[in-house]
């Protein structure tokens, strides 16, 4: 999922080099950190939110085919 994760965010920005996704385990659920160029913020979250909560719903539909659970956080 990290990897999917990955690849979403960098078809989504203008800097994909600056991309980076680290995953760490809390009480048995997964969480992973989406970080992004200062600028590219806004495309990831989008207009109200939108795009985040689809890579969120994305993310977590592909985590409950393998039985995880699965959180995206986009940090700062």
């Amino acid at each position: 999922m990290k990897e999917l994760l990955t690849y979403v965010a960098q078809n989504l920005v203008e800097h994909p080099e600056q991309v980076t996704v680290t995953q760490t385990e809390y009480d048995g659920q997964t969480v992973l950190e989406l970080r992004v160029a200062p600028e590219d913020t806004g495309k990831v979250i989008g207009r109200q939110g939108r795009i985040a909560r689809e890579i969120r719903t994305l993310i977590r539909s592909v985590a409950q085919r393998t039985g995880k659970r699965v959180t995206v956080e986009i940090v700062d």
